[in-house]
């Protein structure tokens, strides 16, 4: 016997792990943190007080199959309880995805500047990662379709993109389906896409509800104003949908996660006014930014990118707002290293970036 110690997967190493948005406590005052994309306002008043009463039931295993939350995806969406699927966030549901149809000897493609996760968990399953170059910022399809191949199982689609916040219109994306082998899912990821409000998107049900090869993932992380509570859902074939169920954990998604998720469902008119909101801060930003001299890409998500020109300014601008307690989120590690991504928060916060903004430039 000898006396080794246990040893990880060699291909792990490859794995950078994730950095979330970044913040900090201070004891005398409230920091601003605009990096992880979330509803600074908070859930509905419906999902608060569903999560009060959630309390009662804690000690009571939570439904294994988030029965509810599904039945009501189909009063919403369409389809039947077997086209869906929830977990721990999306981020689970695309690791389950992954691990499900994916292995040593297979790839898993993407845009350049696609989402970390996708990346990471194709590494944690054995699988190669590929990526297309964009164009402007933008999923190209001409480029994803030039780098399927054989070994290809999945193709990623953030629609809109986390972090360059562009989109891909309903004609592009029917366009890749169409031109993809049926063997390739294609995994459309709208964790934006309440964020929207582009003419000629399309949130991609639609294809999901029937095609065997689509899949739409979603999540109660942003708009809804639910991160905390790790909620999301998947939208597909009842083939794939089954296939997730195997590899799942029973119990994945908590029961105070399914009672508040259900009860922000139900509250659509928050939600309404939560993105009119979100909208109009967006363009204001937008619009302010630009004023600034910064190139702003137009954005369909809950955030702003801005790309500021040079690395060191970045750094220099990130470290001046941070003195100040602001933080936003550095997308170096998304191949973007002379940007900046930052959440639309609250009217006030957003006008205190813009006043620290405007004094670092000075």
């Amino acid at each position: 016997m000898t006396n080794s110690l246990p040893t990880a997967k060699p291909y792990l190493a490859a794995i950078k792990p994730y950095k979330a948005g970044k913040t900090a406590r201070h004891p005398d005052v409230a920091p601003i943190k605009l990096s992880s994309n979330e509803n600074a306002y908070g859930p509905s008043p419906k999902a608060l007080e569903a999560f009060r009463t959630a309390a009662g039931s804690l000690h009571r295993y939570a439904e294994s199959s988030c029965v509810a939350l599904r039945e009501e995806l189909v009063q919403m969406h369409g389809g039947t309880p077997d086209h869906y699927v929830c977990g721990a966030g999306s981020d689970e549901l695309i690791g389950l995805l992954i691990h499900a149809y994916a292995g040593a000897g297979d790839e898993i493609l993407f845009p350049e500047h696609a989402f970390l996760m996708y990346r990471i968990y194709t590494l944690a399953a054995g699988a190669t990662p590929v990526t297309a170059k964009e164009v402007n910022r933008r999923a190209d399809v001409d480029a994803l379709l030039a780098a399927v191949n054989e070994r290809t199982k999945i193709v990623f689609l953030a629609n809109p993109n986390n972090p360059t916040g562009t989109y891909l219109p309903a004609t592009e994306v029917k366009r890749l389906r169409a031109h993809l082998p049926q063997h390739i899912i294609l995994a459309l990821d709208g964790a934006y896409t309440e964020c929207v409000d582009a003419a000629d998107y399309e949130d991609g049900m639609a294809q999901a509800l029937s095609m065997p090869n689509v899949v739409v993932l979603r999540t109660f992380s942003k708009l809804y104003g639910l991160p905390a509570l790790r909620l999301g859902w998947m939208c597909a074939d009842a083939s794939i949908i089954e296939a997730i169920h195997r590899v799942r954990s029973p119990f994945n998604v908590n029961g105070v996660a399914q009672i508040v998720g259900l009860a922000a469902l139900r509250d659509q008119e928050y939600l309404h006014q939560q993105r009119g909101l979100m909208l109009h801060q967006r363009a204001f930003m937008t619009k302010e930014l630009r004023a600034l001299g910064v190139h702003v890409e137009d954005s369909q998500g809950n955030f702003v990118l801005a790309d500021v020109g040079t690395r060191e300014e970045a750094v220099r601008l990130m470290a001046g707002l941070e003195q100040h307690h602001i933080y936003v989120r550095d997308v170096e590690a998304y191949y973007l290293p002379t940007c900046i991504r930052i959440t639309m928060g609250t009217e006030e916060e957003n006008q205190r970036v813009l006043a620290v903004w405007k004094e670092l430039q000075a």
